[in-house]
């Protein structure tokens, strides 16, 4: 299994990035998936999931309606496009994927797999 992250980079802020997570080894429509960012001497903050099981997506406050989670099982590729960055959303950002029907997709603990994260940084 292996998810591989990219799309990451330098952008000023109010400008667009769209994030891409390559997977393998298994299949993205039995998973839920996951978009998580590391900022500098911050703990690791849950971004997006998107639940294999019913299909909603999900955002945290900071980030909705600015962010858009998708995925394209043909490509077994999970994006996260990000418009109107702020400097606040600097962070090292990772994908994670999930087998578990329950429990919170709000936690590092619900994933089994993970990504090995990409550099964003908003600044002018």
């Amino acid at each position: 299994v292996q998810l591989q992250a990219s799309g990451g980079g330098l952008v000023q802020p109010g400008g667009s990035l769209r994030l891409s997570c390559a997977v393998s080894g298994f299949t993205l429509d039995d998973h839920t998936i996951g978009w998580f960012r590391q900022a500098p001497g911050k703990e690791r903050e849950w971004v997006s999931s998107k639940i294999a099981s019913i299909g909603f997506t999900y955002y945290t406050d900071s980030v909705e309606g600015r962010f858009t989670i998708s995925v394209d099982s043909a490509k077994s590729t999970v994006y996260l496009q990000m418009n109107s960055l702020k400097p606040e959303d600097t962070a090292v950002y990772y994908c994670a994927a999930s087998s578990y029907s329950d429990g919170d997709e709000k936690t590092n603990s619900f994933y089994d797999y993970w990504g090995q994260g990409t550099q964003v940084t908003v600044s002018s």
